[in-house]
């Protein structure tokens, strides 16, 4: 299974995002993440229909943020990428005949929601802005 890493690229550019002067165009953020532009607003454009950030057109134009840091929780970023599926494990029959099975199966599936809940527990407990404070506390630290 292939990892997905749209929700730590995702909080990567909003942090971006909060530090600069004006909107910055997929291609400026497609080059800080390296990958490409379509990518950026294609994951972008989910967002922005869920009010995270805005986007402008033409020149001058690009992604801004729509609210301030401390009014988005990771699990509002994660919800907006889709809820990217946990885990590689899974059944390999959704309604198996044998009664094992489906006792197996249950015992899993149980586990495997109990895990997401807690997941996206601790994601509501979490905003971009305490992101940025543990970033810019970590930076002053490095500085002479």
């Amino acid at each position: 299974m292939r990892q997905d890493n749209r929700l730590s690229r995702v909080l990567h550019t909003l942090l971006h995002l909060d530090e600069m002067d004006g909107p910055a165009t997929s291609q400026q953020i497609a080059q800080m993440l390296q990958t490409n532009a379509a990518v950026v607003r294609r994951t972008m454009s989910g967002l922005r229909e869920t009010g995270i950030v805005t986007s402008t057109k033409g020149h001058g134009g690009g992604w801004s943020l729509a609210k301030p840091l401390d009014q988005i929780t990771l699990l509002v970023i994660y919800e907006a990428l889709g809820s990217p599926q946990l885990f590689a494990i899974g059944n390999d029959d959704n309604d198996p005949s044998c009664l094992l099975a489906k006792s197996a199966y249950a015992a899993t599936n149980e586990a495997l929601a109990a895990a997401r809940r807690q997941f996206e527990q601790s994601l509501g407990g979490i905003t971009v802005a305490q992101l940025a404070e543990g970033g810019h506390s970590a930076l002053s630290r490095k500085r002479p």
